[in-house]
């Protein structure tokens, strides 16, 4: 098979019906994000990676003072006692906005790691979101 024939039916494939009908958009509501920073002390940073939210919840663009790393869509936790303690850093999950969160229920720590100036209150899901 020759290379421009190789590259046409992969160009094909990917582009065909099927492929194209498994990329369902997430039903409104529901966003897709991976837990960028699990830093000291609940001070996390989770990033949207999938899903239409409010571009007013997140920050845009947030650069890590301590790393000096640079991080699109993002917030800070802010329903740290209901998130799952066994989500890692770089771990993907679902998740929906919670606007009457639980409030207190843990003790957190006082130390400080940056995070974004925006926070949310979240509901991790248990299987992702149609």
């Amino acid at each position: 098979m020759t290379y421009g024939l190789a590259v046409a039916l992969i160009t094909l494939l990917a582009f065909s019906p099927q492929a194209v009908c498994n990329r369902q958009p997430l039903q409104a509501g529901c966003y897709k994000a991976r837990l960028e920073i699990k830093g000291i002390c609940m001070n996390y940073t989770i990033r949207v990676l999938e899903g239409n939210i409010d571009t007013s919840l997140v920050e845009r663009f947030w650069q890590d003072e301590n790393t000096g790393k640079k991080y699109e869509r993002v917030f800070r936790l802010e329903t740290v006692c209901d998130f799952p303690a066994d989500l890692v850093e770089g771990a993907e999950f679902y998740f929906t906005v919670n606007p009457a969160p639980k409030q207190g229920g843990c003790n957190v720590c006082m130390a400080y790691y940056p995070t974004p100036p925006k926070s949310l209150a979240i509901s991790v899901l248990k299987i992702p979101c149609p």
